[in-house]
């Protein structure tokens, strides 16, 4: 299976551009199965109802959020109508929606978990005990199984990386907004990189307009972050495995510019 995982997509831009690359690669690279992190799609803060939907019709099989997954007070009752939407499954226990979906593909089943970190973040539960949680008492997992770690710290992700090696396909991250170098084939044929990177407008600081937020560096006001609209890309990675073992025989970063 080749399978496209997108990093955080970051306010209309970031979609936009998110839109036509799936659909250029489902045209041309046999692409199976896509998830895409999209916890800034609505405005850089969250996601709604309305852009799950365009996300999905544009091509998305999993969507998965991060720490902002409540900012858009409307999703604790759409999360609930829509399992292909996922929140982190370390969130507290009484949390609308799920941190795990296992959809249907042509090539078989394939299940999705997203896990959020705690080091330089809120005090959420603990991801590696969660995780193991999920493995071992869901039943009906896919072959394939791919987890989105939204996390800070490198080291964590990096901890969760190896902490799977071999019981899932893939392990990728989120949340940094940029694009790590490290992607690579774990010695027990986990696939794994630290970022996945940003899916939104490059000319800007994690997506927001340079100026205000170098002006707020420099003389600690605030101000107000605009999102920022110049050299937009999708940043992620395409991901063979091998549909019978879930084993990972390939990973290699993307990085397509919008047109």
């Amino acid at each position: 299976m080749n399978i496209l995982m997108v990093g955080d997509v970051v306010g209309s831009a970031g979609r936009a551009v998110f839109a036509r690359v799936v659909k250029q690669y489902r045209a041309e690279n046999n692409l199976d199965f896509v998830v895409v992190n999209a916890e800034n799609s609505a405005g850089g803060r969250g996601i709604t109802a309305k852009i799950v939907k365009e996300l999905l019709a544009a091509g998305a099989d999993v969507i998965t959020l991060g720490d902002h997954t409540w900012d858009q007070k409307e999703l604790q009752q759409f999360i609930l109508t829509e399992s292909r939407l996922l929140r982190p499954a370390n969130f507290a226990p009484g949390c609308p929606g799920s941190g795990l979906v296992t959809v249907p593909s042509a090539w078989g089943d394939v299940t999705v978990i997203n896990l959020v970190g705690r080091v330089f973040m809120k005090p959420y539960d603990c991801p590696f005990r969660t995780v193991d949680q999920l493995l071992k008492e869901t039943n009906g997992l896919g072959n394939v199984v791919l987890v989105d770690m939204h996390a800070e710290a490198t080291s964590e992700k990096i901890a969760m990386g190896r902490y799977l090696n071999g019981r899932v396909s893939a392990v990728v991250g989120t949340h940094t907004h940029v694009q790590t170098s490290d992607e690579e084939i774990l010695s027990d044929d986990t696939a794994y990189i630290t970022d996945l990177g940003m899916t939104g407008a490059k000319d800007s600081i994690l997506g927001r307009d340079v100026d205000a937020i170098i002006s707020t560096f420099v003389t600690g006001m605030p101000a107000k972050f605009s999102l920022a609209k110049e050299k937009v890309v999708l940043e992620g990675v395409m991901i063979d495995i091998d549909r019978n073992t879930g084993k990972a025989n390939s990973i290699i970063r993307v990085r397509e510019t919008g047109k």
